[in-house]
């Protein structure tokens, strides 16, 4: 890992603020890291976007971005918290439950040092099954042999209250398989697992790969439960997976989810999220084009949904001087 805003790095950034480092000595002293996910997934193109954006001026403003792949949005929350990681994607409801204290987080009590600095796509629930194994909807899992997500993941978190919503534990499954995303469509097509859960932007690539690969089924992600969940929490959303997307799939799939988010610790100077967060906004065109996910994002969106932190203040400078704010 690089090295971080330790003593050194904090007054780096003061100092770049106030003009008196030149841009090569700060380019040297500053460095900050993006916790992301699978190399298989959203969350490390994700990452690997932003850094693009904010590297292509790293000559006029000394920070240099570079990208981790993770476990996913808890350990990235974690790590931020730790002081190990300065930025990380994470879903929006462990967002939420990180800063609240609650859920996965409730042992170690809130996170008040946490804050936001945009949403990026939203995120349906995926569930992909073998054709052959009779799945149509999350309903019919009991007794399957079902990948519910790696160890430490925002989508093993996500499942846990889903699966717990409807009542059931994972003694209900045959097998609760915790591959990683990686090995999901190999697994899938070759009879290992039954189906394969996750939350992804689409268009995914894991998501294509079993479709092509072999004769899958999205099943349907609404029922009771999943309705409840989402009137009661404000960081879920009803979501469609589009037909004809995926090979096998031509009809318009139900399903609810998240939103990806960015985000980061009070910790971390505001010079330096003022220079990610604007990279980002006064470059959303090229951003947009660096993954099939970005398409349709929307700047004014992006401030302001999802969000259940506090904005950091160096995001809301960089906001309110685009007039997004």
């Amino acid at each position: 890992m690089l090295k971080r805003f330790g003593a050194i790095g904090a007054a780096a950034a003061v100092a770049l603020t106030l003009g008196a480092v030149s841009n090569s000595e700060a380019a040297e002293q500053q460095f900050i890291s993006i916790g992301t996910g699978g190399v298989t997934g959203v969350y490390y193109p994700t990452g690997g976007a932003i850094c693009r954006l904010v590297n292509r001026g790293r000559k006029e403003h000394g920070i240099r971005c570079s990208v981790e792949s993770t476990g996913g949005s808890v350990y990235n929350i974690n790590t931020i918290r730790a002081g190990e990681l300065e930025f990380g994607v994470a879903q929006s409801d462990w967002q939420y439950h990180a800063y609240h204290g609650s859920s996965k987080f409730e042992d170690q009590g809130p996170f008040k040092e946490l804050r936001a600095v945009f949403s990026v796509h939203p995120e349906p629930i995926s569930i992909v099954a073998s054709k052959e194994s009779g799945i149509k909807s999350i309903d019919d899992l009991v007794g399957k042999r079902v990948n519910i997500g790696n160890p430490g993941s925002g989508t093993e978190a996500t499942w846990n209250v889903i699966w717990g919503a409807m009542g059931h534990t994972n003694d209900d499954l045959a097998l609760a398989s915790q591959l990683k995303s990686a090995e999901t469509p190999a697994a899938l097509c070759d009879n290992k697992i039954d189906a394969f859960f996750w939350a992804v932007g689409n268009p995914a690539a894991l998501n294509t790969e079993a479709a092509t690969t072999c004769d899958v089924v999205f099943a349907s992600v609404d029922n009771a439960a999943t309705k409840k969940l989402i009137a009661d929490n404000p960081f879920y959303a009803p979501a469609t997976i589009p037909g004809g997307m995926y090979r096998g799939n031509p009809d318009d799939i139900p399903t609810f989810g998240v939103g990806a988010t960015f985000v980061t610790s009070a910790n971390v100077p505001e010079e330096v999220v003022y220079v990610v967060a604007k990279a980002v906004m006064e470059n959303l065109d090229d951003f947009r084009k660096l993954h099939p996910a970005f398409a349709h994002l929307d700047a004014k969106a992006m401030v302001k949904n999802g969000l259940s932190a506090p904005l950091h203040p160096g995001a809301a400078k960089a906001y309110k001087e685009l007039g997004l704010m």
